[in-house]
């Protein structure tokens, strides 16, 4: 049963987290659409306050529905859900001054020049300081690169140029939770560093950063913390480093005798044996890897490296749900 506003959690604690250091708790949260479509499926998802949260998952798994039902934009049909210790979406007028949010990309006027859509923004906020609303906009687009292109007209920017503009009005004001939902879609290589050295840089200044992908990648190098989403159901959360600790690495030797190399590790119980140019992969056997060192030599082949690649995010993913990660549908 969700507390009411008026439990005994102290002010700190209602605005840091739920009590127990949690930006965001659900519990069973469900949402079914008309024609009986399960978009999200008994989600129980926890997120520290002052992590980098990866919420992860392919196009289509959950993520973004999951965002709109936490940020109080559509009601879930079952379970509940508390964003900085309030519930939602009940208490959305408490809880969204303190978040900003980029939602499956930003909402913007293309007449207008992306410095004065960032005006419109900052003055639809009933917080913020009319007087310093110019620093605030300038200070934005320097944070997210759109200073030089600040006086072109928003139809005018590339699909990039917008979702900076929309990180930009989320930025607008200091947030204890930033909701970014594939922040880096349609980015070049180079935006998307820096928008992960943005994330970094909020997140040392104590904001908690919810961040949707649908790349691997991305949440590995930038999140401390991810879950993964599949089909609508939460498949494991965790720390990074401890989700991809889950699954096991690939055993990696270098040979010429590559096909004598791939022969004795299968006798030697490894799985999932690929033999490529100079080297053979392979899932670890059970068993010490000195012994299939010595196992490649007694056979005559010519080791000239053996080594274990640490196990990433995708070979946890794929341990997990047994098929790969679609990254484009």
């Amino acid at each position: 049963m969700e507390e009411s506003e008026g439990s005994g959690e102290s002010e700190e604690s209602r605005e840091s987290g739920d009590g127990d250091g949690n930006v965001i708790r659900t519990h069973a949260l469900t949402k079914r659409y008309r024609g009986g479509q399960l978009a999200v499926d008994r989600l129980d998802l926890t997120v520290p306050a002052g992590s980098v949260f990866g919420f992860l998952g392919p196009n289509g798994s959950g993520k973004t529905t999951t965002i709109r039902m936490l940020m109080g934009l559509i009601e879930p049909t079952a379970g509940s859900a508390r964003v900085l210790g309030h519930p939602m979406p009940r208490a959305a007028r408490t809880v969204l001054p303190h978040v900003g949010a980029l939602i499956e990309g930003p909402a913007l006027y293309g007449f207008l020049s992306g410095r004065d859509n960032l005006l419109r923004y900052d003055a639809a906020d009933p917080t913020a300081d009319p007087r310093t609303r110019r620093t605030r906009v300038e200070r934005a687009l320097e944070r997210v690169g759109l200073t030089a292109a600040a006086g072109k007209r928003a139809r005018a920017y590339s699909l990039g140029m917008k979702q900076r503009l929309g990180l930009a009005a989320a930025l607008l004001q200091p947030r204890r939770l930033l909701v970014l939902d594939e922040p880096t879609n349609g980015l070049d290589p180079q935006g998307m560093r820096e928008i992960r050295s943005l994330v970094r840089e909020l997140a040392s200044d104590g904001t908690t950063v919810f961040l949707s992908s649908h790349l691997l990648d991305e949440i590995e190098q930038v999140c401390t913390h991810a879950a993964v989403m599949a089909q609508g159901r939460l498949i494991t959360q965790g720390a990074v480093a401890d989700l991809a600790a889950g699954a096991r690495g690939r055993l990696v030797v270098t040979t010429p005798d590559t096909a004598d190399a791939a022969r004795v590790l299968k006798e030697q119980g490894a799985a999932d044996v690929t033999a490529e140019e100079a080297r053979v992969t392979a899932e670890p056997p059970d068993r010490d890897l000195a012994e299939v060192t010595v196992a490649l030599v007694t056979a005559g082949v010519r080791v000239r490296g053996l080594t274990v690649e640490r196990a990433s995010l995708e070979d946890a993913f794929v341990a997990l749900t047994g098929e790969g990660f679609d990254v484009a549908g």
